[in-house]
């Protein structure tokens, strides 16, 4: 049977705008013109449990989005908070370690690699005729995406994830089909 994934980015943040690991903060209101997402009531509706993602399901009239554990973004450790700016000129190889190792995890939290294998694992676990929206971070986006693809570690910082658009995977696990990335109408 045949999953429908859509993978929302969210709007976007102050964090988000600083290039800072922080989830957290008010999202900006969604441009005009674009109203409540509108979903068939059989659709499944989950969130990263980030408030930037729960924030924007809110924003966009979803209000029965259902936190995931699985979809929570990379865990960035003693970086968490701050900005990619302060740490490269603090910590310049740490940071490099980290943009070319999938495998690194110099901040203490998980390794981009962990983070793939963790998504991976819950849309290889969707099953059924089911359809799935998603409010997930851009990362989790990217590592779903390089997951369903079987596309190489070193892809992650390729893709690139625009906030307020849709990525859609449709297939099963071992066979995914990828529509690129749409606005949210």
């Amino acid at each position: 049977m045949t999953v429908r994934v859509s993978l929302i980015a969210p709007a976007l943040t102050a964090g988000l705008r600083a290039a800072a690991f922080d989830d957290a903060g008010p999202v900006e209101p969604p441009p005009a013109g674009l109203g409540p997402l509108r979903l068939a009531a059989s659709v499944r509706v989950v969130s990263s449990p980030s408030g930037r993602c729960r924030a924007t399901a809110e924003a966009l009239g979803v209000t029965a989005a259902s936190p995931e554990p699985a979809l929570a973004g990379c865990a960035m450790g003693r970086w968490r908070g701050r900005r990619l700016d302060q740490l490269t000129a603090e910590e310049p190889e740490s940071v490099a370690a980290w943009l070319t190792d999938p495998g690194a995890a110099p901040h203490g939290g998980e390794s981009l690699r962990e983070l793939r294998a963790r998504v991976g694992r819950w849309l290889d676990e969707l099953g059924g005729a089911e359809s799935v929206c998603v409010f997930a971070e851009p990362d989790v986006i990217r590592a779903a995406v390089a997951h369903a693809l079987g596309a190489p570690e070193e892809v992650f910082w390729r893709l690139d994830v625009r906030p307020l658009h849709r990525v859609e995977l449709s297939g099963r696990a071992g066979r995914w089909n990828l529509r690129l990335g749409a606005p949210l109408s």
